[in-house]
């Protein structure tokens, strides 16, 4: 234990917020910053001058940024059951792959190609599943309304694009409901305390101790 620093009573005993801890807190909500302002920017942009050859360029662009910033966050967010936490970051990554494979099929239109192939949602959409369980994760932590909104607007969004029954209409009010709660979500994440968004890292250590007792089983098992 350093001397210096607070010393905090967790589930299975007392444990320290570190400054590498506050500092993955910080990247994580930058992160969030990056995916949540390039989505919103791209959804204004979308709904404000619909599709052409710049636009279309401009909302790949944004894309890219959105889906880096999840990146980020799925590298520095704090999930006690580690299993889930990887399930984050393949199904990211599956959706990156697609993205890739469908930017090249489409030669580098890959908003036009989305937009004419809904069903490539298929593949593309892992990337949001990975956003989505941010905000379940969120809403499950700490009960706040915007990530429990959130959690049901994302895939409604996407599963109705996909079968093909959102409207222009509805479609314009859930992008605007999207973008606005997830800047309230971003907002909200900077007014939170540090140590709360860490958890309780007794837990954490102790999951850790309890992995390594388990190898250490089977090695000598």
């Amino acid at each position: 234990m350093n001397p210096q620093l607070p010393i905090y009573q967790g589930q299975f005993g007392p444990y320290q917020i570190t400054p590498a801890d506050k500092l993955e807190v910080i990247v994580y909500r930058l992160g969030l910053t990056l995916t949540g302002l390039s989505f919103s920017l791209g959804s204004i942009l979308f709904l404000w001058r619909g599709l052409n050859p710049t636009t279309e360029l401009v909302l790949t662009v944004l894309f890219f940024l959105f889906v880096l910033g999840l990146g980020i966050c799925l590298e520095t967010i704090h999930i006690y059951l580690q299993i889930l936490r990887s399930l984050l970051r393949v199904s990211w990554m599956i959706g990156l792959i697609f993205t890739l494979v469908f930017l090249v099929i489409s030669h580098y239109n890959l908003v036009a190609y989305v937009a004419n192939h809904p069903l490539c949602l298929l593949g593309i959409g892992f990337v949001f599943v990975s956003l989505n369980g941010i905000f379940v994760k969120e809403a499950f932590c700490f009960n706040r309304l915007e990530s429990k909104i959130l959690s049901f607007v994302v895939p409604i969004t996407i599963l109705s694009y996909m079968i093909g029954i959102l409207t222009p209409n509805l479609g314009g009010f859930l992008l605007t409901v999207w973008s606005l709660l997830f800047l309230i979500f971003i907002f909200r994440k900077y007014t939170q305390d540090i140590p709360s968004d860490i958890g309780d890292k007794s837990v954490f250590e102790y999951l850790a101790k309890q992995k390594e007792s388990r190898k250490q089983k089977r090695i000598t098992g």
